[in-house]
Parts: C-alpha cells; sequence; structure tokens
C-alpha cells in the first residue's frame, strides 16, 4: 500500500468514527428531553383553555333580581311600582349600590315616574344586620311639595328594602341623618320601615 492510499484510508476511518459519536450524543439528547419534567403535557393545555368557561359559569349563578320603585299615577292618586332589575352581584350591598344607581337614573317608561329630582348621587350605602344606611348627595332634598317628598321618600324605602321586605332604612344627606325634607318641613322618623312609611306617609 502506497502513502497515498493509507492517508486515505486513515481519513475515511476518522470520518466514520466523528459521525457515530454525532449519532450516539443526538440519541442521547432526545432521550434526555423526552425525560424532562420540564416539557408541558398535553393535558395542562386543554385545562387552561376550560377556566374561563368556568368562570362564565360562576358569574350566572351569582346574578340576582331586584326591584326598583317607580311612582305611577292611578285614579288621583300615586302608587309605588316595582321594576324587576338582574343584577350580577351576590353580596346585597353592591345589588343595592346598583338598584340605587338605576333608581337615581331615572324611569326608561313613559308610564312611570320619579320625584327624586334629577342629578341626585348616591355618596354610599352600608348594609348591617338589619340595618341599611342610604347616603345620598343634597339635591335630594331640593324641589316640591308634599307629595313629592313622601314619594321620594317611599322609592329609597321599598328600593333599600327589596331583598329584605322588613329591614329599618336610614336615610342621610351628605352624611348626616335626615331629620326634616323639603320647605314644607316633612318631618322623616328614622328608622324608616315599609310598615312606618305605609302608616306615616301615606301617597293620594
Amino acid at each position: 500500500m502506497n502513502e497515498q492510499q493509507r492517508t486515505k484510508s486513515i481519513f475515511s476511518g476518522v470520518v466514520a468514527a466523528i459521525s457515530a459519536t454525532v449519532v450516539v450524543v443526538s440519541g442521547g439528547v432526545a432521550w434526555f428531553a423526552s425525560q424532562s419534567p420540564n416539557t408541558p403535557a398535553p393535558a395542562n393545555s386543554s385545562q387552561t383553555i376550560k377556566e374561563p368557561v368556568k368562570n362564565s359559569t360562576n358569574q350566572q349563578g351569582n346574578e340576582q333580581t331586584a326591584n326598583i320603585y317607580w311612582l305611577r299615577s292611578q285614579e288621583n292618586r300615586l302608587d309605588l311600582v316595582p321594576q324587576p332589575l338582574k343584577i350580577a352581584a351576590n353580596q346585597p350591598q353592591q345589588v343595592l349600590e346598583s338598584a340605587f344607581e338605576t333608581l337615581l337614573a331615572g324611569p326608561k317608561e313613559a308610564t312611570d315616574s320619579t320625584t327624586i329630582p334629577e342629578g341626585t348621587k348616591l355618596l354610599g350605602l352600608k348594609t348591617g344586620n338589619n340595618d341599611i344606611h342610604v347616603n345620598l348627595s343634597e339635591k335630594f332634598t331640593t324641589g316640591g311639595g308634599s307629595t313629592s317628598m313622601m314619594g321620594r321618600v317611599g322609592q329609597v324605602v321599598y328600593t333599600a328594602t327589596t331583598l329584605n321586605p322588613k329591614a329599618n332604612v336610614y336615610i342621610e344627606v351628605n352624611g348626616k341623618p335626615l331629620e326634616v325634607l323639603g320647605g314644607e318641613g316633612l318631618e322623616i322618623e328614622q328608622p324608616l320601615t315599609r310598615t312606618s312609611f305605609q302608616k306615616n306617609y301615606p301617597l293620594k
């Protein structure tokens, strides 16, 4: 064998050895990757996709119905008329806050009316035990005669007690208990209930 043939033989052997080493290393890397705990499993991916569906179901289960009370003139007198309202909340305070925001925005039906002055704001609402505190802006005390005053008090009392008809209602204006309402001096005896309202403030 001459020198040139010997060189080609040695070179071919080296190439073959390197190729074999590359195959072995590649196989080891592939095996290690398949055994690695960091590789995500298909089951985890499907579980993540289901999460929004679960949340949507919970929101539907938390929906409650409250009644907003409007005034309606019938046979020369005013009646308090309830309007059902579905609210996506499960806490009584959240339900009542949403109910009052709708009440203060005014009725949408032509047959319903309100004597709560436009621009009246809900400054706060607290519930505890059997008591409900409704804090309104000073605009609530303006305008109208005695019938208008009694009508708006009734709207507040009945809407506040939509979840608990026997609850005690305390009306506040700018954080202070409301004692006298309007220029005609309608005295407000607190706490107010549905029963006391019907007895002391009859709508005519």
